[in-house]
């Protein structure tokens, strides 16, 4: 759990969040407070990722949200790409939620941690 600690708070600072705002820059990116994946938020993200095909993204911690037209989410997820002895690494996967629910993924960034298999 400590490395996923670490690994969340890397992608924060790669997608220029500072954990010590105190206050949202209006339009900025807000840190969750719980970086626990809600029911809702898994709705959303997988409402977004079902028709990419290659790789399986499984989210591991939820990093963000900015309010925009809509609300932009930051997820950080274990990618798995689909084939066999695949290696798993970490991806910051950024979805857009419009007004109407519609969700699509925007940006899926490298984060270059792969996770050792034991």
């Amino acid at each position: 759990m400590k490395k996923i600690i670490a690994i969340v708070m890397a992608a924060m600072l790669l997608i220029g969040i500072s954990t010590a705002m105190a206050e949202p820059l209006m339009g900025g990116w807000s840190v969750a407070e719980n970086n626990a994946v809600t029911e809702e938020q898994k709705a959303v993200f997988d409402k977004a990722v079902e028709k990419l095909l290659g790789v399986n993204y499984e989210p591991v911690a939820y990093l963000a949200s900015q309010v925009v037209a809509g609300m932009n989410h930051c997820f950080l997820c274990k990618a798995t790409v689909v084939a066999p002895d695949a290696v798993p690494a970490f991806k910051l996967v950024y979805i857009y939620e419009d007004l109407e629910g519609n969700a699509t993924v925007t940006n899926i960034a490298d984060l270059n941690i792969a996770l050792v298999q034991e």
